[in-house]
């Protein structure tokens, strides 16, 4: 369904495009009966006002939105300068917005982005949402759309991802070939598509290698931070001590389970060796320096915005538009952590 116009509305209820806008600024001289025929009318097509119009005649206000979980990191700080580069080559401004991994700030943010008219939304889904009511309205809208990373698989968008399944497996297949046995996985939470994936390849590369999965070698991150790294660090040398080695579902985790090891002089790589995930520039200055996945953020944000522009220019010219899923390469960094 496309965008109700004011237009629509009038010609439905028979009365002037006038009339319709004065009912919904609640103007007195519209009688109530016609008002209220408005507004309910307004309410059933999904009507929503247009807050600005830059441009009358294309329906383009040249400005699109991304929603991100965080803004200070350096994945999503990667992705941000890959849209901006490639969208400021076009003309576009962007509207950025963090929905601190909570879906109902992200449904707030949605709502937003609508109501302001851009031209396109691209975004990462918070851990709490998962194809939500306010990413299906998107769609319904027509409003052309691209998530990353952070995806719901079964909303037919556009999408740039990684194989997070097999960049996992890779990474726990590294561990494995150095010579470890026990591998514990610091996770990401239940609900990301990512984090269960990235669960998945760990899993599979065990059963692979023949090496028993254990459910108490895994731990679960709520916030995915140096903190919880650090709690689960200590935690599992209390209860496995003889863990050789350690999947971690990002660098920022793993740099917490470094630090934590390193207070209590645990020998790494010797003891126990660790691998991360993303390539945070952080792995490359903590002692000993992190092996990691390499996540190729910026090349997400340069693809998510030329998915998004190809979508934008086909609705413009009213061609038929078929969403496509890029996926991008991930390699294995080997440092120090796991030599």
């Amino acid at each position: 369904m496309k965008e109700t116009t004011l237009k629509q509305i009038a010609e439905t209820l028979g009365i002037s495009i006038t009339t319709v806008s004065k009912a919904l600024k609640n103007y007195p001289d519209v009688s109530a009966k016609t008002r209220n025929a408005v507004l309910e009318l307004a309410k059933n097509l999904h009507y929503t006002p247009n807050s600005f119009a830059v441009n009358l005649r294309t329906k383009e206000s040249r400005t699109i939105g991304l929603i991100i979980p965080e803004v200070v990191h350096h994945f999503f700080s990667n992705v941000i300068n890959g849209i901006i580069a490639e969208a400021e080559k076009h003309g576009y401004l962007v509207i950025i917005l963090q929905s601190n991994e909570s879906m109902e700030l992200e449904k707030k943010q949605v709502e937003l982005l609508l109501n302001k008219r851009v031209d396109g939304i691209i975004i990462s889904l918070s851990n709490e949402s998962n194809g939500d009511e306010h990413i299906k309205e998107i769609m319904r809208r027509e409003i052309p759309f691209v998530q990353f990373d952070k995806i719901a698989k079964l909303i037919p968008s556009s999408k740039v991802i990684i194989n997070d399944q097999k960049a996992a497996f890779e990474a726990t297949e590294h561990l494995i070939k150095k010579g470890c046995r026990k591998i514990a996985h610091i996770r990401g939470p239940v609900n990301p598509q990512n984090a269960i994936d990235r669960f998945l390849g760990y899993k599979k590369a065990l059963e692979q290698y023949q090496i028993p999965f254990d459910s108490k070698l895994v731990y679960t991150c709520q916030n995915v931070t140096f903190e919880e790294g650090k709690t689960f660090a200590k935690q599992i040398l209390e209860e496995h001590p003889d863990v050789d080695g350690l999947f971690v579902i990002t660098d920022l985790v793993a740099v917490g389970v470094l630090a934590h090891f390193n207070e209590v002089n645990i020998a790494i790589p010797e003891q126990v060796k660790i691998i991360g995930f993303s390539n945070w520039f952080m792995s490359q200055v903590i002692t000993p320096k992190l092996s990691t996945v390499d996540q190729p953020s910026y090349e997400m944000g340069l693809k998510a915005f030329e998915l998004l522009l190809e979508e934008m220019n086909a609705r413009k010219d009213g061609k038929p538009f078929v969403a496509r899923t890029v996926e991008l390469l991930t390699k294995i960094i080997e440092r120090d952590s796991s030599k």
